[in-house]
């Protein structure tokens, strides 16, 4: 894509980057009281059902995600004109969801600036490995990525690591705002859920949010990972990469029913977000309407994603994503022969 044509397709999503108060109010009222409606009703059926309260549950993450990207909008400047509202509202619906607004507002800020870039990987991405990586890493190196990108670990202890450890701990370059923003926080957490816990019991507690927070990570995290993890998508070196090319080839457009869509906040347009991240989410979809080059990225539904599933590793020269069995042949090559012939970045001429 020229100069020209990235300029002109910035210019023609501009229009949608423009948050509207009423609607982001609108938003939040039919998001948070309906979760806590459901928390409270879920509660209730335990003296019913434990399968109903499961029910109930899985329709409380469900708004727990939308809470979640209303803080996610939050983060970007998008959900309100005033940044102060931005800030109060953003750490709020950061207590509701267990991420500390501050800290995951800059980690996000520096993977939207490093999306796809191969040599800026690390801060606020699923780990990926290109080929070479996986195969000059050490016994232990590959057993440790091998695991990560293991479903069940991913999407089972991933949520569980996400709101235990990673929230609730600074980074060591965090500023003090940063670091402040993450002990409130933490200490709202903890009298919140201190006093819930006096007036229900733990068991009853643990049997409620835990279920519905875990539900919620695992959707979450797999959102993340489908609108970046597919066969074709882009990644390139510093040299050759681009802002705009990371946008609509780098992040993919997740397809949803409408139902999804309402309960994820259109963040399936997840190629219109990376390409401006100041679009809010309620302007997503008729953004990506409106723009006919956006409808060149990458579409997938809930039945092609699944196949994300195994891919594990990136191939630089083919340009997509490989399974582990699909290198199970460089493997068995000896590592002298590896060091001693040009790196083998493609399966391609295999």
């Amino acid at each position: 894509m020229t100069k020209e044509k990235t300029m002109q397709l910035h210019k023609s999503v501009a229009p949608f980057a423009k948050s509207e108060n009423k609607k982001s109010i609108m938003q939040i009222v039919n998001t948070v009281p309906p979760f806590l409606i459901l928390w409270f009703l879920a509660y209730q059926s335990l003296s019913v059902s434990i399968w109903l309260t499961l029910g109930l549950s899985f329709l409380a993450a469900g708004f727990v995600i939308r809470t979640f990207i209303i803080f996610h909008d939050c983060t970007h400047g998008s959900f309100f004109k005033s940044r102060k509202v931005n800030d109060i509202v953003g750490t709020i619906t950061g207590v509701l969801t267990l991420f500390a607004y501050e800290k995951w507002k800059r980690e996000h800020a520096i993977h939207h600036a490093s999306s796809s870039n191969l040599d800026k990987r690390g801060v606020g991405d699923i780990w990926v490995m290109t080929i070479d990586e996986y195969l000059e890493a050490s016994k232990w190196q590959r057993f440790a990525y091998r695991l990560y990108r293991n479903p069940l670990v991913m999407f089972g202890f991933g949520p569980l690591f996400l709101v235990l450890v990673s929230s609730r701990f600074n980074r060591k370059d965090a500023r003090k705002k940063e670091r402040n923003n993450t002990y409130l926080t933490n200490i709202i957490l903890i009298a919140l859920y201190t006093g819930m816990i006096l007036l229900i019991g733990w068991q009853s507690f643990v049997i409620v949010q835990g279920s519905i927070m875990f539900i919620a990570g695992s959707l979450g995290i797999w959102l993340f990972y489908i609108q970046h993890t597919f066969e074709d998508s882009y990644f390139e070196e510093e040299s050759e990469w681009d802002y705009v090319k990371a946008a609509i080839d780098g992040s993919s457009y997740y397809k949803l029913p409408r139902v999804l869509q309402w309960a994820t906040g259109n963040i399936g347009f997840h190629h219109v977000h990376h390409l401006s991240p100041r679009v809010p989410n309620y302007n997503l979809e008729v953004a990506h309407d409106s723009v006919p080059p956006l409808h060149q990225a990458t579409t997938i539904t809930i039945k092609s994603s699944l196949a994300s599933i195994n891919y594990r590793l990136y191939d630089p020269e083919k340009k997509g994503f490989v399974s582990f069995k699909e290198i199970k042949d460089l493997l068995k090559m000896p590592r002298p022969s590896l060091d001693l012939k040009p790196k083998r970045t493609s399966l391609e001429g295999k």
